[in-house]
């Protein structure tokens, strides 16, 4: 437990077989100097209507700090880490709330659409009106399927917001790209994190599996069938015990394989989900990101990482977090020299080279998807 009774970004020891905390905590106003048009408009694969014209494609993003470029208001270093230095070092070169050094899965799925970044919900009042037309993006650092004890709208509440801001003449979901509207629903482990450490076992969070994707199943329903998304992108869950979070105590030699078992079996249950949800397959597209992640971070040395586990900001203690500094300003952790040669840039987040590399794997499947009738 951190400070405040607040969960920390590292389990207890009991706990860590089979979960993965994208970030701590809390809510408040997020620091007003972010900005989201500093992101990469990208090129190609834009969504083009059937009558020649080209209609402004519009992306809608639900889920927690895979996916979060500022809705994690900033409490201090200690509660809110992506606010601080060295977060955002590759990109722009300064702290922007996003949880990497750079740019996150949001960035990289708005340019395979050809888009800019769609708004951070907290940083909308200052953003030019034809960024807002082009979408938002609700999720935020530390949220879940469910309540995760983090103090953070959980999916169902973050489209709950969602029909708020249309409903008060936000442009709505259902005029989106050529007619479509597409919603990215991100879920990177808080809910299994908070099982695990709730009843201090692994066996929770097991167990936890069904309620995780019976609420996901939910929450994907309304979006197409409530809030009007033709397109719906939900993630996979990643490789999990690949993270730092959990090689670290192998020294970075090799990955969990329970974790990773836990991941699998979440992945397989929304499989079904999906297939029962939408048959046709042509609503909802599965983001398959266990596959690109693992052909990078668990395969044999020599390959496009040269540290594909350890991360480039690692603390010096094993409870300590990326951007640590003790009561004098001194630095409690150390930086590689270049983010570009490691995957992971913190205990559980991947560097904007790691994305980008994980975005070749998608790009296509995306455009494949939003293009298809």
């Amino acid at each position: 437990m951190g400070a405040r009774g607040l969960p920390r970004a590292l389990p207890s020891a009991p706990a860590a077989a089979l979960l993965l905390l994208c970030l701590v905590v809390a809510p408040a106003a997020a620091r007003g100097h972010s900005r989201e048009d500093d992101a990469p408009t990208g090129t190609g694969g834009g969504c083009n209507s059937g009558g020649g014209g080209t209609a402004p494609p519009r992306l809608w993003v639900f889920g927690d700090s895979y996916a979060d470029t500022g809705n994690l208001g900033d409490l201090g270093r200690e509660l809110t880490h992506a606010w601080y230095d060295p977060y955002g070092d590759t990109f722009p070169g300064r702290p922007t709330g996003r949880f990497s050094d750079g740019r996150v899965l949001t960035d990289f799925v708005a340019s395979a659409m050809g888009m800019p970044t769609p708004v951070a919900y907290k940083l909308r009042r200052g953003a030019a009106q034809g960024l807002l037309a082009r979408g938002m993006n609700f999720a935020v650092g530390g949220a879940g399927v469910l309540d995760t004890g983090n103090f953070q709208r959980n999916i169902s509440a973050q489209i709950d917001l969602f029909q708020a801001q249309a409903q008060r003449g936000t442009p709505s979901s259902n005029r989106g790209c050529a007619g479509v509207g597409v919603a990215l629903v991100v879920v990177s482990g808080n809910d299994y994190s908070y099982a695990a450490d709730k009843d201090n076992g692994t066996s929770a969070a097991i167990a936890y599996i069904p309620t995780v994707v019976r609420q996901l199943r939910e929450q994907l329903r309304r979006l197409r069938d409530e809030a009007g998304m033709r397109r719906v992108v939900v993630t996979g869950l990643h490789p999990l015990g690949c993270t730092p979070l959990f090689t670290r105590p192998l020294n970075y030699s090799g990955c969990d394989p329970l974790a990773n078992a836990g991941a699998a079996q979440h992945n397989a249950a929304l499989r079904s989900v999906l297939a029962a949800l939408d048959p046709a397959n042509r609503t909802f597209l599965l983001l398959d990101l266990n596959a690109p992640f693992a052909a990078l971070v668990d395969a044999p040395p020599g390959g496009r990482f040269a540290e594909q586990r350890r991360p480039c900001c690692e603390a010096l203690a094993a409870d300590g977090y990326c951007g640590q500094q003790d009561d004098d300003g001194k630095r409690m952790y150390t930086l590689c020299d270049d983010p570009a040669e490691h995957f992971y840039w913190d205990d559980v987040h991947p560097t904007q080279a790691a994305w980008a590399a994980v975005a070749e794997a998608f790009r296509p499947k995306i455009r494949e998807f939003l293009l298809s009738t």
